[in-house]
């Protein structure tokens, strides 16, 4: 396996950054936990990755040994920036 510094990761002008992200979930896989948040539900994904084959690999690494929490309701932030301006 190639071992790339973050820096590297970003420098690197041809990756796009579906593939960076990618890069780093390969990269934590198996070794470490990762948390992402994302307001998108999965079948939404490809959409901002671009391709299927990538998004469904990255998804591949994500859902694997996963806690999943769904959470639905109203956004705390939205609430709270709804206050500040009332």
């Amino acid at each position: 396996m190639i071992e790339h510094s973050p820096c590297e990761w970003l420098w690197t002008e041809e990756w796009t950054a579906a593939e960076l992200l990618f890069e780093l979930i390969s990269q934590r896989y198996e070794r470490g936990s990762t948390m992402i948040t994302s307001n998108l539900p999965f079948d939404e994904w490809t959409k901002t990755f671009g391709t299927e084959r990538l998004t469904g690999a990255l998804l591949d690494r994500l859902a694997h040994h996963v806690n999943i929490l769904e959470m639905n309701g109203d956004s705390y932030r939205l609430g709270q920036s709804r206050a500040r301006k009332a």
